[in-house]
């Protein structure tokens, strides 16, 4: 297979990509619900938003006959985000069966599903860590019966989750907890045995980007202001929730920190939590880390009257783009529900009020491209219930290097460079290399044996990973430490405060 960059390309082909290099590609969402790709890379990832109705019908039909249900990552491949979504749209029985979310979600939603469908089996398309935390939070809730499948036996690992896994971020923890009332507020993007043996260490909770930052604000409030929070092992999410305390302080007064922040907090608590934050330094995800300050260049240069939305786990420059626009309502900061719930309040907004509105709104999209399927479909939904005469534009921040020529692509063009699927050879991906081991045919392979009752020994190398059976931490088992950081969570996000038995952990220097 022949690969070259996009340079090369334009020099040998210029009317294949009429934009200039330092214009990002992006997909335009008309008044009449039609995409409009501009852009090689854009036009690699809109061509399955139409997805096979064939491969619709198939995978409709296998999953209703194995009595399984799916919970999918919005990171997923766009090939099988697309026939998920189409799947969804089919019935309303369909439509429970499939679930697509971010992590906070995929488990009650899998949940949901053995309640109101009695499924026989999950598949869930993701990492291995979330398969992981969807089985304990299945388990919990009394459906450890159902297995939880991926789609793949082969290890789908997360360039962050493994940065958790060394002993350096062992030797942190015991460092910065000593002789402190400490509380580790650790990112779910990590495994099992992560979030065991840093609950052996230290009272551990684990977060999500969607809840990270009341769970701090409550932590602080109900423990005191000595409280010291260790957050890992996301380094860029860590630094952009300590710009994002600072930009509070700065920016607002007591009354605003109290109505749309925390009712416990002021200016003063803000600050002394942001003192007692402290950080893992040697942690990130090889997709957000692209968003660096070569792409915030060109997003000033070139979209200026963009909307700017952010992940948590994006570089520093990009989270402060985002966050400057989010003081004027003009950008969001947060995760990928907050991105997706931001884009569709703007185009609802512009599509009932359009004498206020341009005619063409543009969404800088700070995260991994695979969001765009549930974008797309979101804006598609309210332009047509609306009538609004406006366009979406979604735009990708990538790097020119993020797309390779391929002689073989009936495109010419395919996302990734030299360096991997999906990456740019200046660092970082736009698609995550490991979210796309999860394939349409992978799906529909698992589905089909477990609706013909195929191999057990095949099937059990489909079930997540389960390196903590059978072992122990100082007496305890290491299966029930790893849940547990996950369930005082569950517990945190149904009575929206910690719980005793955690607060006792803390309180007593565990």
């Amino acid at each position: 297979m022949r690969k070259r960059t996009l340079s090369s390309l334009l020099q040998v082909d210029n009317t294949m990509y009429s934009q200039a290099v330092d214009v990002f590609p992006s997909i335009v969402i008309g008044p009449d619900q039609v995409i409009s790709p501009q852009g090689p890379f854009a036009e690699a990832q809109s061509q399955f938003l139409d997805p096979d109705p064939e491969a619709v019908e198939h995978l409709a039909e296998s999953l209703l006959k194995s009595n399984m249900g799916i919970v999918a990552h919005y990171y997923m491949d766009v090939e099988l985000q697309g026939v998920l979504t189409a799947v969804q749209r089919i019935s309303p029985e369909l439509e429970r069966r499939v679930g697509i979310a971010d992590s906070l979600k995929m488990g009650d939603i899998a949940v949901n599903m053995c309640k109101t469908d009695n499924v026989q089996a999950i598949a869930c398309l993701g990492v291995d860590f979330m398969s992981e935390s969807v089985h304990a939070i299945m388990d919990r809730a009394g459906h450890g019966n159902v297995p939880v499948y991926r789609a793949t036996s082969a290890f789908i690992g997360c360039s962050l989750a493994e940065s958790a896994e060394r002993e350096s971020y062992r030797a942190w923890i015991e460092k910065e907890k000593a002789n402190e009332k400490a509380l580790h507020v650790i990112y779910i993007n990590t495994s099992l045995e992560t979030k065991a043996v840093s609950a052996a260490a230290v009272p551990t909770i684990t977060c999500t980007s969607s809840n990270v930052l009341q769970t701090m604000l409550q932590a602080s409030a109900q423990v005191g202001p000595d409280l010291k929070i260790l957050y890992g092992p996301d380094t860029y999410m860590g630094y952009n929730l300590q710009t994002f305390f600072q930009t509070i302080v700065d920016n607002w007064d007591d009354e605003r920190i109290a109505s749309d922040l925390h009712p416990a907090h002021s200016r003063k608590t803000i600050a002394r939590l942001n003192e007692k934050m402290h950080v893992f330094p040697q942690g990130n995800c090889v997709v957000h880390h692209m968003f660096g300050n070569s792409v915030v260049e060109n997003v000033r240069k070139h979209y200026e009257d963009a909307y700017v939305t952010a992940h948590l786990e994006v570089p520093g420059e990009m989270f402060a783009i985002g966050m400057e626009k989010s003081l004027d309502d003009r950008g969001v900061v947060g995760s990928t529900s907050d991105i997706l719930n931001f884009i569709k309040k703007k185009v609802h907004e512009a599509a009932i009020n359009p004498a206020t509105s341009s005619d063409r709104l543009q969404f800088i999209l700070g995260t991994e491209a695979g969001m765009v399927t549930a974008v797309v479909t979101a804006v598609q939904d309210i332009l047509k219930k609306t009538g609004g005469n406006v366009e979406a534009e979604i735009i990708f921040p990538v790097a020119s290097e993020a797309v390779m020529g391929d002689a073989e692509s009936e495109l010419g063009v395919v996302p990734g460079a030299g360096g991997g699927e999906g990456c740019s050879s200046a660092g970082g991906c736009a698609t995550c290399p490991f979210m796309k081991m999860n394939d349409l045919d992978a799906v529909q392979d698992i589905i089909d044996m477990v609706g013909s009752g195929g191999s057990e020994v095949i099937l059990k190398s489909h079930l997540p990973p389960d390196r903590l059976r059978g072992k122990t931490i100082d007496g305890i088992s290491a299966t029930e430490l790893g849940v547990e950081p996950i369930m005082f969570m569950r517990d945190y996000m149904t009575n929206k405060k910690l719980s005793e038995a955690l607060l006792a952990k803390v309180c007593q220097g565990f």
